[in-house]
């Protein structure tokens, strides 16, 4: 899970920036989907990828628009699944 925060920063600048440039993600890291808050200071994005490097090429990109948080996350299933044979 990416944790974007665009406060303090020109958020028209944000959706500027993505409409002309697109997502500029590397090759191998998955955008699934995204959220954001109603005051727009916040976005939640669900992306994917084996190389966590990956993630440090993407938020060099965008670093200068706003702060990101990159949480490893799994599915409910999968860690129920995972954690099955210790319960």
């Amino acid at each position: 899970m990416v944790i974007e925060d665009f406060c303090g920063r020109d958020r028209k600048a944000v959706y500027r920036w993505f409409r002309e440039r697109g997502r500029l993600m590397p090759e191998g890291l998955i955008y699934k989907a995204s959220w954001i808050t109603a005051d727009m200071t916040r976005c939640f994005q669900l992306m994917e990828a084996d190389d966590v490097t990956l993630f440090q090429r993407w938020v060099a990109e965008w670093c200068d628009l706003g702060e990101f948080e990159i949480v490893p996350v799994s599915d409910s299933k999968d860690t129920s699944q995972a954690l099955l044979p210790q319960l």
